[in-house]
């Protein structure tokens, strides 16, 4: 029987990226998945192509740093697809400046990076809590390599910040939500080939060097190698598994 067979898994930032890639995974494996993404019709297509395939999927639009279009979205979900029994917190930016950059661009950057990682996290958590824990659920949050390290690279401070606020917000939950059934995990990712840091590694290669030379396993990781710590998380292959972090970052934090 499929992982995930008989479930509604909703992915945030699912337009692209590892949120695409954990999309078609979940998808592949039964659950009906509900896409999530600021850039709707990229999210849209990617719907299309998961029922092109024999899947299930749905798709809406969502700015997950608005607390009450993450409420109306939960709403739309509830009532045209049904209850949800998977979320998995993946919308996030980086930016590269270092906190001794132009003042007004750092207190941007800052506003910005919290806005999408840390509080959209809570927003989408807390539109979505009621049927998650109605259906004894599971959360998994994307975090970091810098949920526990500020690497070492010129890195914006505030996205440091962060991913050790998603930690942190995941380890709380697991602690107040177990006694509901709800199972709340984390994967920290290290470098991942998406779109999202495309420009950075077309352009700054000795960025790129710093983070493979310090990788054990010698490569930058694709997002497809975050699908099976992600079925693993949702899944009931882990049910005695919650308030953890599954390093996904080809050995990272290992040296």
């Amino acid at each position: 029987m499929p992982l995930l067979e008989n479930h509604i898994a909703v992915v945030t930032g699912a337009a692209s990226g590892i949120g695409r890639a954990i999309a078609l995974g979940y998808a592949r494996e039964g659950a009906h998945v509900v896409l999530l993404d600021l850039n709707e019709a990229a999210a849209t297509e990617v719907a299309g192509e998961i029922r092109k395939a024999g899947g299930k999927a749905d798709s809406f639009a969502l700015d997950v740093a608005s607390h009450d279009d993450c409420i109306a979205v939960a709403k739309k979900v509830a009532d045209q697809v049904g209850r949800v029994s998977i979320l998995v917190n993946n919308a996030g930016i980086n930016r590269r400046n270092a906190f001794t950059a132009e003042p007004d661009a750092v207190l941007k950057d800052w506003q910005d990076i919290m806005a999408i990682n840390l509080n959209g996290t809570f927003n989408v958590t807390h539109a979505f809590l009621a049927p998650l824990r109605a259906s004894k659920g599971r959360i998994v949050n994307i975090g970091s390599i810098q949920s526990f390290v500020h690497v070492r690279t010129p890195n914006s401070p505030a996205y440091t910040a962060s991913k050790h606020g998603v930690l942190g917000f995941t380890k709380a939950l697991a602690a107040d939500l177990g006694k509901d059934g709800v199972r709340v995990n984390a994967i920290g990712p290290g470098l991942i080939e998406t779109p999202l840091n495309a420009h950075v590694r077309a352009t700054n290669q000795e960025l790129v060097k710093i983070f493979i030379d310090h990788t054990p396993l010698g490569r930058a990781g694709k997002p497809e190698d975050i699908v099976g710590p992600a079925l693993f998380l949702a899944s009931d292959l882990s049910s005695y598994v919650t308030g953890s972090i599954v390093m996904a970052d080809g050995g990272y934090r290992a040296i």
